[in-house]
Order: structure tokens, then sequence, then C-alpha cells
């Protein structure tokens, strides 16, 4: 791991050199907009991603997140707006002279070549010597953990050993911002998993500016500094896995990222811990207080599917009777490690639970009561 090792070295001498000075982020998006004819690809984007960061752009199909990277990388222009990275404007500076590595879903190896040759490729175009170019790929290979394999061809390696060819091909360049657009996808989930700690590892470990795309919320939530959660082109969110998914700021982003409920009301009181809402059905639901909403307020109750408790009658000791609620199994889906249940509730409304597996799984038809703490209710805005 020399290489590696010079690499973190350059990247400290790098950070003490500037420490007293403020930093700029290693990529700016500022003002932009893409359009394709009449189509708003991305609008109004402004995004600061920092150095050392892996930052991944989260959201559907058609969203904008491949075409916000594309134009990163310099394979689309964007129709307004600056693009900077490491504080220099790019907008007119060619893909080659950005100095960016690259991975996509369908690895992109030239299947003519050997594994020398395509993680060499980017190499021969800056005046690297044969010597050179020889300890590079090895080192590259070896944090991929494939080393050796210089001289096989493509089609002899797995699925997963072409996604790390990818990336060491990607590395080798000592790239300032590393690009992955849904780099994934065309993996089985169990090679999927381990590909995603190889990805966080080897990100930390080079502590190389990452931007990765995916419509995964798993891989998002999983590997990332920050999520920006994308819709028709545009940003709804962004910060830390932890913030975006227990405090969405709208329906779209608590909807996206995980199973939850929704539930509809109005503030009817505001105290210092709690606000009580009275929802649809006339029942009043109690939330955590956070200071954003007032008495008459309509609002939308978002509970996260994993965050109710779900008993039997007899197994219902709380004298608690706050966000407790009676009802039935209707649905049930065994899972492994968890359980997913639809309970329909005395009010008649539906509610998705997902309890992790305890000694019994309740059946459908089952008489079960449904309780969630003030603190796992959070509120947004009803739109």
């Amino acid at each position: 791991m020399v290489r590696c090792s010079r690499y973190l070295f350059l990247r400290i001498r790098e950070i003490v050199t500037l420490e007293g000075s403020e930093k700029q982020p290693m990529v700016q998006f500022k003002g932009i907009y893409k359009r394709f004819g009449n189509v708003v690809a991305v609008e109004k984007m402004n995004l600061d991603i920092e150095e050392g960061h892996l930052v991944t752009l989260l959201g559907p199909s058609g969203c904008g997140k491949t075409t916000l990277l594309r134009m990163l990388a310099g394979l689309e222009d964007p129709t307004e707006g600056d693009i900077f990275i490491n504080g220099v404007r790019v907008n007119d500076i060619p893909i080659h002279k950005r100095n960016l590595g690259m991975i996509f879903q369908n690895y992109a190896l030239f299947p003519h070549k050997t594994i020398f040759d395509n993680v060499a490729f980017g190499l021969k175009y800056r005046n690297v010597s044969k010597k050179e170019m020889r300890e590079k790929v090895a080192s590259a290979l070896e944090m991929v953990r494939l080393p050796g394999v210089e001289n096989r061809m493509p089609s002899q390696l797995s699925g997963g050993q072409q996604q790390r060819i990818a990336m060491a091909r990607a590395i080798v360049i000592e790239p300032n911002v590393l690009l992955m657009d849904e780099p994934l996808s065309a993996l089985d989930e169990n090679l999927r998993e381990e590909m995603r700690r190889e990805i966080d590892n080897l990100q930390q470990e080079l502590g190389v500016t990452t931007i990765f795309v995916t419509h995964d919320q798993r891989e998002a939530l999983s590997m990332s500094h920050k999520i920006v959660v994308m819709k028709e082109g545009r940003k709804q969110q962004e910060g830390g896995p932890q913030e975006v998914y227990n405090e969405p700021v709208n329906h779209f982003v608590a909807d996206f990222l995980g199973h939850s409920n929704f539930i509809g009301g109005q503030i009817v009181d505001v105290k210092d811990d709690t606000v009580k809402v009275k929802i649809e059905t006339g029942e009043n639901l109690l939330a955590l207080n956070k200071g954003r909403f007032k008495e008459g307020d309509k609002v939308e109750l978002v509970v996260r599917a994993q965050r109710f408790d779900v008993y039997l009658p007899e197994e219902f000791e709380h004298d608690i009777t706050a966000n407790f609620f009676e009802g039935r199994i209707i649905d049930r889906s065994y899972m492994g490690g968890e359980v997913s249940y639809f309970i329909q509730l005395a009010n008649g409304r539906e509610i998705h639970v997902i309890s992790m597996m305890r000694t019994r799984i309740y059946k459908v038809g089952d008489d079960v009561c449904v309780q969630v703490a003030p603190s796992h209710c959070h509120l947004i805005p009803l739109q």
C-alpha cells in the first residue's frame, strides 16, 4: 500500500499548508439550469461539496442526478450557471483536463485490452514513464484487492471483479473528484453489499472527494457524508444521512427514504416539549415540539414503519395511553430479520409496521395494540 500512503501524505501536507485559510469547497454548482429543448432536467441547483466527502445524489429515475454528474464531468454543458472544481470555473474546460475519475454502471472496460491496459488508460495521457505506470497500476490493483491480474482480459473476471477494475482505473490517476453513476446496480444483492463496503473503505482510505449517484436509499444512507435528495430537477433536501432520514422537510423526502406512515391533522395545543395534533379521525396524537409550528397549523405526522411497537392485548402492560391504538393485522410479510405488518386500526386507518424478529410472529387476524412515542412522530407542513 505504498502508493496509498504517499497519497495520504500529500493530502495531509496540503491540509497543513492551507491551515488557517478559508478553503473553497472542492465542487460547487452555482445557479445551474439544464434544459433539453423544452424539458428542464436540472433547475436552480446550488450545491457545495467539501473536499474529502462522499456526497450522494439520490432520487428516482429522471430527477436530474445523472445530468448533474454529466455536467460536472464535461459530458453536458449547463444551459445556465457555473461549475467550479477546487475553486476553478470549469464550464469551458474539456473533460480530459478536469482530472476526474469516473465509474459507470456498465463498467465501461475495453474488452479487447488487458487489465493492465484498462487500468493504465488514463495514465497514457499524463506523461507517465513506463516504470512509474507499472508501479501505479500495481498499487491501484492492490488497493482494490486484485493484485496480479494485469495480464488477464475483462471476460476472465466476474462482474464484481470487473467493477473493482473500473475502480482501479478511476483512482490510478489520483483524481481531484471521483464520479460514480449507479456503479452497483448491475450486481446481485450480496455482491452489492460487499461492493458498498469496498467503496466506502476505499473512499475513506484515499480521502478523495466522491459524488455517488443512486436511486437506492440503502446505498445513500450507509455510505454518505451528505445526501442530496432530488425530484424533477430540483434539490429537495441536503444533509447528513441521519438528518435527512429522521427530519425530512417534506412528504416526498419522507416517502422516498424508508417506509413511512402519513397522518394529516391540525395542531390544537403547543407545550414546551410536545404538540398535540388532532388527526382526521378526531383523535389526538402527541409529537415532539421542535419549535417550528404553532397552534392552528395544518401538518402531516410522519411515523416510520420501524417506530411502532406492536403487542397482543394481554402483552401490553404500559399505563401510558398517548399515541395508543387498537387494531387487527390484515397482512403480513416475513423478511428474515424483520416482519412487515399492515394493521387496520379501530378508527379505520391502515398503518404499516416493520418489526424486528421476536420469539413469536403475529398472525393475520390477530388483534393487537400499537403505540408510538411522541419523539418518533415527525411533523412536516401539510401540502
